[in-house]
């Protein structure tokens, strides 16, 4: 069994969860999350907190348990406090910009990028930051994987969208003889 399914999930004030057959639906101060729940993982909502446990001893269940113990832990951080993460950019020429509910990025191609913003996310952009917060943690992190993935970082001058404090291996180049 997990060590994260072992104890019960605390439930923070202001939130709700509901557990209707298989879904689970989590409700706070900044929005509701509702999450699909597995076969063979239980959720029940008890006085002390939610307990994830399984419904046999296989592999598949006991490999879930951690899982949907981590998304319910997830659920409850993401409607009380939010996520978000914090891209950089870096080259000549490279810029964003949000107009509404677009994301324009000028990333060195012959023509402009526009993205639209999904619904429940919120995008700033600072000079050479972009912040992207939002109460789901999957979508925020696949929205900012989307972003990123426009223009990787190459490993000789350091050019491209990376995440704040990610660290990008540099290659020495070509010498002069």
């Amino acid at each position: 069994m997990s060590r994260l399914a072992k104890r019960p999930i605390e439930i923070p004030q202001a939130t709700e969860i509901t557990v209707s057959g298989d879904e689970v639906r989590v409700k706070g101060p900044k929005g509701t999350l509702t999450k699909r729940g597995h076969r063979l993982i239980s959720i029940a909502v008890e006085k002390d907190g939610v307990q994830v446990s399984s419904a046999s001893q296989s592999l598949e269940a006991r490999a879930a348990l951690g899982t949907y113990a981590s998304h319910i832990r997830n659920m409850f951080e993401g409607v009380t406090k939010g996520f978000s993460k914090k891209l950089l950019i870096e080259g000549v020429g490279y810029k964003w910009d949000v107009q509404g509910k677009t994301l324009n990025l000028a990333l060195g191609f012959s023509h402009p990028v526009k993205m639209a913003i999904p619904e429940g996310l919120a995008v700033a952009v600072d000079k050479g930051a972009l912040t992207v917060s939002g109460f789901d943690k999957e979508a925020v992190g696949q929205f900012a994987a989307n972003i990123r993935a426009l223009k990787k970082p190459e490993p000789y001058k350091g050019k491209g969208i990376r995440y704040e404090g990610e660290v990008i291996r540099r290659k020495q180049g070509k010498k002069a003889s």
